[in-house]
């Protein structure tokens, strides 16, 4: 299972929660001038949104049922 898999990334506020969270992060390091620092934030907020946004694939939640009703 890789990491945006995970059952507790599957509602959207979550994962949009996960970016805005290293944003505000990355600009709080900013602002008391620790760039290294806001840097490295910046570039969870990019992974964040690689690995939520663009590789993220919703799991199906009711799959084709083995056995056709009637």
């Amino acid at each position: 299972m890789k990491d945006y898999e995970h059952p507790f990334f599957r509602p959207l506020w979550r994962r949009i929660a996960v970016v805005v969270v290293c944003l505000i992060w990355s600009a709080i390091e900013f602002a008391s001038g620790a760039p290294f620092w806001g840097v490295i934030a910046l570039g969870f907020a990019g992974y964040a949104v690689w690995q939520f946004f663009y590789l993220y694939k919703p799991v199906e939640e009711n799959k084709a049922d083995p056995e056709p009703k009637e």
